[in-house]
């Protein structure tokens, strides 16, 4: 098996709340980005963008959107346990900025933040480190995107939480091909 079929075949999620220091250096973040960016794009139209979120402006984030959270009537241990994802050294956030095109379908849009998604999590991985890819309540709240400062046509597509395992997930049950494969024959 070459080498990137076994990086896929071995890829998982690892909580955010198991992710620690050290998280990837400056010149590691660009490569990250650099591959993230490097998606299927019909009509290059590059409708995502990064926030980096690093450092001391962690916590200050989980304390934002921890207060737009209890706004909400969320669970306030709920809100405890998110405010932890946010140890984790590094949380790219990748914005969907998909809109009306004349000749781009909105979901081709869409799918391309979605897939930047992915090859950032595959990045992290071929880099060593462990990544979670997250959404939540907070962040498609209207509050939560003023947090972020984002404009009204654009949308998280996901919390990309990056750092190093502090220990390997199990893996988790994966469906059977033969439940998830048809083949089309006219």
């Amino acid at each position: 098996m070459t080498e990137p079929a076994d990086l896929l075949l071995r890829r998982r999620s690892v909580p955010a709340f198991m992710l620690r220091a050290p998280g990837p250096d400056a010149g590691q973040i660009e490569t990250l980005l650099t591959a993230a960016s490097r998606v299927p794009d019909h009509g290059k139209l590059v409708p995502w963008r990064f926030i980096l979120v690093e450092g001391e402006f962690r916590a200050h984030l989980a304390e934002k959107l921890a207060a737009v959270e209890l706004a909400a009537g969320t669970d306030p241990q709920k809100v405890a346990d998110n405010k932890k994802k946010f140890d984790a050294p590094l949380t790219v956030i990748v914005v969907s900025r998909a809109g009306p095109h004349v000749k781009i379908p909105e979901w081709e849009q869409v799918l391309s933040a979605g897939a930047v998604c992915m090859n950032l999590i595959l990045a992290a991985h071929a880099l060593g480190f462990a990544a979670n890819w997250l959404t939540g309540a907070a962040i498609y709240d209207r509050a939560g995107a003023d947090v972020l400062e984002l404009a009204h046509s654009e949308k998280v597509a996901g919390l990309i939480f990056i750092g190093t395992a502090d220990q390997a997930p199990p893996d988790r049950p994966r469906p059977p091909l033969d439940e998830i494969v048809s083949r089309w024959q006219g």
